[in-house]
């Protein structure tokens, strides 16, 4: 759903900019909250997951595909503010490098494909985890139907933007109906997606995932070779003391090889289908006033690398490097949104009382 430049208008084009920017730097004040021991090394990592899964557009109707927008499984993972975060590195990336998405239309990509996923998401995902068990089977619940809205929110949202400052004269309804038509079945395949994706930390490091902070599971004692459920007056642990061994460096190295072999290898299978947007803009005439991409000619453009003659090399290194660029600057961005953390909370002066220390 990248918005290319010439789609919206500059005024409107500039608003979403200011809405934009306005959430980033609230992002970047709540993620400071977010951000820990945990969660900093694993940001970057999600967000250089999600550059590599965009790029395994899945067909969803005749001619159509699809891909993940990712704000609902960021948002899940590290957190909702740490999330916008995520998204928008990944969408900054895609503009410079990848000339995929306007860069006069970055602040409505962020402002559709970053702000408005996650925040649907999170907020359908908090209020199913209030009413659901609170159990890793909940959270993977909870995260499926929050993610499937996501998308068709973000089309609703993309529509609104394009009823206030399109630039071709098109029926509104005509694109309302089209866009939230197929965006409901990407959704479906975006949900599959981020389900999979939780499911799978959750079950080895439920500790890792920001949402299933809170999950309780009764202490189990060992009673002659047997494991039991401790008396009920006993207080529960948490379940995120429960690893079941797997290191956080074994997390985030399983990640950072997956992210590489869906970018570098899968994604010469992905479907050349043009996707929801495109699609809907050939089809409504949308795309009638598109502007040439400003990095079009970028070694990288169109996520092939230039003067590489094998379209599976081309493609497979552009995602190598992509995956890489990623990573490098999430992780530093969240690195140095985590130490202004650290900063802001250590002690004024000798006098500033010490904060107490945490039992282990």
């Amino acid at each position: 759903m990248h918005v290319p430049d010439g789609f919206i208008n500059a005024p409107t084009s500039a608003a979403a900019g200011v809405i934009a920017a306005g959430a980033v730097a609230v992002s970047l004040r709540g993620a400071r909250r977010e951000l820990d021991e945990r969660t900093a090394p694993l940001a970057g990592l999600v967000a250089a997951f999600i550059f590599a899964v965009q790029m395994l557009n899945f067909p969803v109707a005749a001619g159509t595909s699809g891909h993940l927008l990712g704000g609902a499984l960021a948002a899940i993972l590290v957190g909702p503010y740490t999330g916008v975060l995520c998204v928008s590195v990944v969408l900054l990336m895609q503009g410079i490098l990848f000339a995929d998405g306007g860069l006069t239309a970055l602040g409505v990509n962020i402002s559709d494909m970053a702000i408005t996923t996650t925040v649907v998401a999170y907020a359908v995902f908090r209020g199913l985890v209030k009413v659901l068990p609170r159990t890793r089977r909940s959270v993977t619940v909870a995260s499926f139907v929050a993610a499937v809205l996501s998308v068709p929110a973000a089309a609703c949202v993309f529509t609104l933007i394009y009823a206030i400052g399109g630039t071709t004269d098109v029926s509104i309804g005509k694109v309302a109906t089209a866009m939230i038509g197929v965006h409901v079945l990407i959704g479906i395949g975006e949900a599959v997606i981020t389900a999979l994706t939780v499911g799978a930390v959750i079950a080895v490091r439920p500790d890792l995932v920001y949402g299933a902070r809170g999950l309780r599971q009764r202490l189990k004692l060992r009673v002659g070779g047997e494991l039991v459920d401790a008396p009920g007056d006993a207080a529960p642990v948490p379940a995120a003391a429960r690893t079941g061994g797997v290191s956080r460096r074994t997390v985030w190295a399983t990640g950072l090889v997956a992210s590489l072999v869906l970018a570098g290898f899968v994604s010469f299978y992905a479907s050349a289908s043009p996707d929801g947007l495109e699609k809907v803009a050939h089809d409504k005439g949308i795309d009638a006033k598109e502007k040439q991409h400003a990095s079009a000619d970028s070694p990288l453009a169109d996520y092939g690398v230039r003067d590489v003659t094998d379209a599976r090399l081309s493609g497979g290194l552009a995602g190598v490097i992509g995956v890489g660029v990623t990573i490098v600057a999430g992780t530093g961005v969240f690195w140095a949104v985590r130490r202004r953390r650290t900063d802001d909370t250590s002690p004024a002066s000798p006098d500033t009382p010490a904060p107490a220390s945490e039992g282990v």
